[in-house]
């Protein structure tokens, strides 16, 4: 996919719904002196050229009772399809995320947990039964930030 480069209006939609995707197009419009419409298919536009790929709701983990985040570095199998284990991850519904990686790790996965005692069922019982040869977990104290990348036209 070539390099998208973007005028004020794309700028001003893609910065408003990275920071709230909730915000009504015409908000978005009044702030830029244009009408709703003009926002509504500016936003259709993005979507179309897959800039925007969709939007989604936050939910705090802990409030619905996931206190335990980890991350995985996972080794596989010789021979194994890391595309197919990822297939298989991905219908565990603790693991959150799942990157093909360089390096040490094949796969890094980051689950998350409603205590250690769920943690490890899931590594035990979840993933004893996959390609995987070995794992190495770390547990997350907190996460210190999140955000999407920067959008600018340089």
């Amino acid at each position: 996919m070539a390099r998208q480069y973007f005028d004020a209006l794309d700028l001003t939609i893609l910065h408003a719904l990275t920071a709230n995707a909730r915000t009504p197009y015409l908000n978005i419009a009044r702030e830029y002196g244009v009408s709703g419409a003009a926002v509504h298919q500016r936003v259709q536009r993005l979507v179309a050229n897959n800039v925007i790929t969709g939007s989604h709701c936050d939910i705090n983990p802990e409030s619905v009772g996931f206190t335990v985040v980890a991350y995985l570095g996972v080794n596989v199998l010789p021979g194994t399809n890391v595309d197919e284990l990822a297939a298989q991850l991905a219908e565990i519904p603790e693991i959150t995320e799942c990157h093909i990686v360089t390096g040490r790790f094949d796969l890094i996965i980051k689950l998350q947990a409603r205590d250690n005692a769920d943690m490890l069922r899931v590594i035990r019982d979840e993933l004893h039964h996959l390609s995987i040869a070995s794992t190495e977990t770390m547990v997350s104290f907190r996460e210190a930030f999140s955000r999407s990348v920067p959008i600018a036209n340089e």
